[in-house]
């Protein structure tokens, strides 16, 4: 039997986007819930007691099984559709895209969303007024000193962990490209995350996050274009 699946996602949510980009990557179908979580929508909080996104709800028969936020529901993807496989094929791969999750979920967020995004894209959708310039000053900082971190790491390596492609690069990827719908990646300052991105942006995975758009929240000229 076909297991039907919907995920509850908010279209400019780095941690829906992994999601989707990893559902995409697996060819894995399903429907899309566009959520606005701010509002705490009762069906949503059955969901996720949070009122978070992204939440998962698989439906196989009479069964229904729901997975809440991204961390969760990658790994839970990657037990129930293996193949193409996305943390790492040995132990020291999987080690490193854990580690470079747990980098962008924590680190990166808080250093960098959790001042850019926020003044950019919370204010406006919760109605808190004017974007404050010392958190943009010190958010596009942070993002510069995140980048520098990236361009070294793609210096070294093909892809983030290492030799293949995995959810490190979508976590990354999900990441800057809500940023970028903004405009405020500094990308030639950075040769080989723009290469890097551009490979990225690419893959198949990767178009529907091209055609994202929300109300009152234009993206800059070159979001969705390949070549930047």
């Amino acid at each position: 039997m076909t297991v039907e699946r919907t995920l509850h996602h908010f279209p400019l949510d780095p941690a829906s986007r992994q999601v989707r980009l990893a559902l995409g990557e697996k060819r894995v179908a399903f429907h899309e819930v566009a959520e606005r979580y701010w509002e705490r929508r009762p069906e949503l909080t059955r969901l996720n007691p949070s009122g978070m996104t992204p939440v998962l709800v698989e439906t196989d028969g009479g069964k229904t099984l729901v997975v809440c936020e991204s961390r969760a529901i990658l790994e839970h993807l990657e037990e129930v559709t293996p193949e193409p496989e996305l943390m790492g094929r040995d132990l020291a791969e999987r080690a490193e895209t854990r580690r470079l999750l747990q980098w962008f979920d924590r680190k990166f967020d808080y250093e960098v969303n959790g001042l850019l995004l926020h003044e950019k894209m919370e204010k406006r959708l919760l109605g808190l007024g004017a974007p404050d310039p010392a958190n943009m000053r010190a958010g596009r900082e942070a993002l510069r000193a995140h980048l520098g971190y990236v361009e070294k790491l793609l210096t070294e390596r093909d892809w983030l962990n290492g030799r293949r492609l995995s959810l490190a690069d979508f976590a990354a990827a999900a990441n800057f490209s809500v940023i970028d719908y903004f405009g405020d990646v500094p990308w030639t300052d950075f040769p080989a995350a723009r290469t890097w991105y551009t490979k990225i942006k690419s893959r198949p995975c990767f178009r529907p996050l091209l055609t994202d758009r929300w109300p009152g929240l234009a993206p800059v000229a070159h979001y969705d274009d390949l070549d930047f």
